[in-house]
């Protein structure tokens, strides 16, 4: 796997969309004991939730199979992973370093090749998610199976709306601010 910027990894899809329709991103939402994934449409305009995988140290390995599986079945050619940026400081936060740390241990597998993927802010998504849900009453556990599908799809959807955002400007010749 190796990390690119946001706008690259989408310029790349669109190019590769050019020639083979259909690739498309995986969102991660990674969480101390669960990864929420959500997957974009074949136009890459709209993130659909997917699955909810279990996290630890000794199924990384498993985990990146997973993944493969996933690349393979779903065309995929990068994943969007939300990462917590803290504007007030300089320093990393606790979770910023775990889903950096999982990265790099999902990178160590070697079974992702040269994957593409890039981080996104993920601030307030799962707050977001919490608002929408509460009300559902949900049961505790299938609380937290729906709430991290749905972090990764708003992770994603955020992603996906900036980047064709910006496509757009570039393409009617304004520039960025």
């Amino acid at each position: 796997m190796k990390l690119v910027e946001p706008i690259i990894l989408f310029r790349h899809l669109l190019k590769n969309n050019s020639a083979k329709k259909g690739r498309r991103l995986l969102g991660l939402d990674v969480g101390n004991k669960y990864v929420g994934l959500a997957v974009s449409d074949s136009k890459n305009k709209i993130a659909s939730p997917l699955s909810v995988l279990v996290r630890n140290k000794s199924n990384i390995k498993l985990m990146a199979d997973d993944f493969n599986t996933l690349v393979s079945k779903l065309s995929l050619c990068g994943l969007i992973i939300g990462l917590p940026y803290n504007f007030h400081t300089s320093t990393n936060n606790e979770q910023e370093v775990r889903v950096r740390c999982f990265v790099d241990d999902l990178c160590q597998t070697e079974k992702l090749g040269d994957l593409g993927y890039a981080y996104w802010d993920e601030n307030f998504t799962s707050k977001c998610v919490d608002a929408l849900l509460s009300p559902l009453n949900l049961h505790p556990v299938e609380y937290k199976t729906v709430s991290d599908k749905f972090a990764a799809v708003g992770i994603l959807q955020g992603y996906l709306d900036c980047m064709n955002r910006e496509v757009r400007n570039e393409s009617d010749g304004h520039m960025r601010d």
